[in-house]
């Protein structure tokens, strides 16, 4: 059976939106209960301004309270070397940085240019390689900007190039703001393997027009095999007006096991996970499986 690797978002990528701050412990127990439903990546948090994205202020607290059980990974983001010190004193394992194939939301997200932004990425990933920590990559806005529309191709596929050169195991491709659809995103993926392996290539799709788990599909298709979701949809993005929620987790595993294909992800576990998370949050969950199921 087919192995797709799944990156889970929710603790970082989809709490870092949302308006009701949540305490550490809550914050704990839904890394620790995606532990127990089977996840083997699970981004834990941010080091980075909390004036900027408040609700990650307390990512290393997060870090040193949780299960970390063998061979489970806890990315954390760490876009400059101040972020970096803080991640590798709260004992991160793995850090992320995030680049963006648009100059315009780069001085909006992190205020500096791409180039800029490269060269402090460079510091943070040459520092972790000294340390023995891993460093994932992720470039947003591949299928389009809020600001500047249409984006390069040659620009990913550069900043691609440049990351795993620099020493990222892999490089998440964002759809930032979620107005990919199929055939656009076939052509991205077709165009970037050309340069680059498939294999260190991961898709991450955000759920704005309702593309996100067919473009998952469609790199699938073509050969992509690890996906970052978050559980109930969670999230969205800061700095880009109008960027709704990730794919909910729950509806890509329903969608990938439904295929014959293997996510070593409980379902049932992920969606009783979806239901109390949302609570927490005093809202719906997003994702379409489990309001199916909670109106069985």
């Amino acid at each position: 059976m087919d192995k797709i690797n799944l990156v889970e978002l929710g603790p970082r990528d989809g709490l870092q939106n949302e308006k009701l701050p949540l305490p550490v412990e809550t914050k704990v127990a839904l890394i620790n209960r995606l532990v127990d439903a089977g996840f083997k990546t699970i981004e834990a948090g941010a080091f980075v301004s909390p004036k900027k994205v408040p609700q990650m202020a307390n990512s290393g607290e997060v870090l040193a309270k949780i299960n970390r059980p063998k061979g489970v990974s806890f990315p954390v983001l760490a876009p400059n070397i101040q972020g970096y010190e803080a991640a590798k004193e709260s004992g991160a394992d793995t850090i992320a940085v995030f680049a963006s194939a648009s100059e315009t939301f780069s001085q909006r997200n992190i205020n500096c240019s791409i180039e800029e932004s490269m060269s402090r990425f460079k510091a943070v990933i040459d520092a972790a390689k000294k340390d023995g920590i891993r460093s994932r990559g992720y470039i947003s806005n591949v299928l389009g900007c809020p600001y500047e529309g249409k984006v390069s191709t040659s620009t990913v596929i550069e900043l691609t190039n440049k990351l795993l050169e620099m020493g990222c195991y892999e490089i998440s491709l964002c759809d930032t703001i979620g107005v990919g659809t199929p055939l656009k995103a076939r052509k991205l993926i077709r165009d970037v393997k050309s340069e680059i392996p498939v294999e260190k290539i991961a898709g991450h799709f955000h759920d704005t027009y309702g593309q996100a788990l067919a473009n998952s599909f469609i790199w699938l298709e073509e050969g992509v095999r690890t996906f970052d979701s978050s559980v109930s949809g969670l999230g969205g993005c800061p700095f880009a007006e109008g960027a709704s929620g990730n794919l909910a987790t729950e509806d890509l595993v329903y969608g990938l096991e439904g295929s014959g294909l293997d996510t070593s992800v409980n379902l049932e576990q992920l969606i009783e996970i979806s239901r109390w998370i949302s609570g927490e949050l005093n809202k719906q969950p997003a994702s379409h499986v489990t309001a199916a199921l909670q109106s069985r």
